[in-house]
């Protein structure tokens, strides 16, 4: 018996172990996603201090106009930049994790292609999908092809028959489609429709307001609780569908909420923003590394993986160039892509 004790209090004691490590990472990551937020604030074609930053912020006191540069222009950008890195990095972890696919996103389902064809639309043809006011017209159309899209995967992965392996390949044909949609408008476009709609493509929170801001977040707060309420269930779907089952959960149910969820708060993200890539794709891999499957870690440290990406690239798109802000979907891909590869050459090492 005293053994017994003993197994027991060690395997709690392990177990206490792993959570108390993996809550040290959730509070380092929060820290650097604050400190990146104050960073962004901080940098800017503008010359303001960092105490006249904090005076700003808690106190609406300060010199000129430095309080409106701050609390509506670098405020709201520097909070969306964490808030869509949040959305692609959770949108990338709950598509991974139902489709057991290590290069499933909403990027390559098409939903990202979706919306700049719909962005393509209202540059290029001055198209209104809905029918709304011209200062919100790209944005809606953006948002209307990304959620067409998402619907389109949802009814396929509804289908009698459909797996993970086919929604995959479904969402790789949607990508090719829109892609191909999006160059013929490129290829009728005038210059500076062009240039516009090659700007949008590359991501920019240079529009951000606090409305935008506010949508965006919740959506993101919507989905995540949603997520975090089925994080035992989710747990179990990277296991095969089959042994999910004999744990009570329906796979096929399950994978078409979470395609439907991902797909919303990625519309929402890449509608306001642009095409931002490889976050939804990198977070996961680097929170599957730090903390597991377990979706009780494995979603909030996706997201603030994915929301010190973004931000990190934001300061860096101020920095590149003295008083120019590049295309923060430039710099995530910069980024990106060396990660990425470090990741396939990891497991081709496995």
């Amino acid at each position: 018996m005293a053994v017994k004790s003993s197994v027991s209090y060690d395997d709690h004691s392990f177990y206490d172990r792993i959570v108390k490590r993996r809550a040290v990472i959730i509070t380092a990551l929060l820290i650097l996603a604050l400190i990146f937020f104050v960073l962004n604030i901080y940098i800017g074609s503008s010359d303001i201090s960092l105490s006249d930053v904090f005076q700003a912020i808690f106190y609406g006191e300060g010199q000129g106009n430095n309080v409106m540069i701050i609390r509506k222009i670098r405020a709201p950008m520097s909070l969306m930049a964490l808030a869509v890195g949040a959305s692609l990095g959770i949108g990338g972890c709950e598509i991974q994790t139902i489709l057991r696919n290590p290069i499933a996103s909403p990027y390559t389902l098409g939903i990202t292609n979706a919306a700049t064809f719909g962005a393509a639309l209202g540059l290029i043809l001055n198209t209104n999908v809905l029918k709304v006011s011209e200062a919100i017209m790209v944005t809606t159309n953006a948002f209307f092809f990304a959620l067409l899209a998402s619907v389109g995967i949802y009814i396929f992965s509804s289908r009698q028959g459909s797996n993970r392996n086919s929604i995959v390949l479904f969402g790789i044909a949607l990508n090719f489609l829109f892609s191909a949609l999006t160059m013929i408008l490129q290829y009728v476009s005038d210059d500076e429709d062009l240039k516009s709609l090659v700007f949008w493509n590359m991501g920019s929170l240079l529009k951000t307001n606090w409305k935008k801001l506010g949508i965006v977040l919740c959506a993101l707060v919507f989905v995540s609780v949603i997520f975090y309420k089925n994080a035992w269930k989710l747990t179990a779907m990277t296991l095969d569908d089959t042994k999910a089952q004999s744990l009570g959960v329906n796979p096929q149910k399950l994978r078409r909420m979470v395609i439907l969820l991902t797909s919303l708060i990625t519309a929402f993200a890449v509608s306001f923003v642009g095409s931002i890539g490889f976050v939804g794709l990198i977070a996961p891999h680097v929170a599957r590394q730090l903390v597991g499957e377990d979706q009780r870690f494995f979603i909030p440290v996706s997201a603030l993986i994915g929301s010190v990406v973004v931000a990190f690239a934001f300061i860096v798109s101020k920095l590149i160039i003295p008083g120019v802000i590049l295309p923060i979907g430039l710099v995530t891909a910069i980024v990106g892509i060396p990660v990425f590869l470090t990741i396939i050459f990891n497991k081709m090492g496995d």
